[in-house]
């Protein structure tokens, strides 16, 4: 089953991170990612772009209105994601806690339910 980790940000808590630190992570989650590789359980991790730079498209009436945001009140964001391909939930549970971002914040775990296709 694949699950999606939805790893968040915080740029208040990033910024005062010390330069060592934050490349510690990023060194740990990039072994992460290879040893998942490895067991064929990885699929994909993509960072997220500003999130000032974020848009919501709502079509009203057949016309699509484009608005800066979400904009959300709350400190934390998403700041990456992950989809793997696991056995079993406990599996998904395990990955997200080794996922180093989760002793500084939240890693999120949700079951995908079916991948997009042509036919369906």
């Amino acid at each position: 089953m694949k699950y999606m980790l939805i790893i968040y940000g915080n740029q208040e808590l990033w910024e005062s991170l010390p330069a060592d630190q934050m490349s510690t992570l990023v060194r740990e989650t990039d072994a992460l990612w290879t040893e998942l590789r490895r067991t064929g359980e990885f699929v994909g991790a993509y960072g997220v772009a500003n999130q000032e730079d974020a848009k919501v498209i709502r079509t009203e009436g057949g016309v699509p209105a484009i608005t800066d945001g979400p904009y959300l009140e709350a400190k934390e964001y998403i700041g990456s994601f992950a989809v793997i391909d696991v056995d079993s939930e406990a599996r998904a549970y395990e990955i997200a806690a080794a996922n180093p971002a989760s002793r500084l914040v939240g890693v999120e775990v949700r079951p995908l339910m079916h991948e997009a296709c042509e036919e369906m």
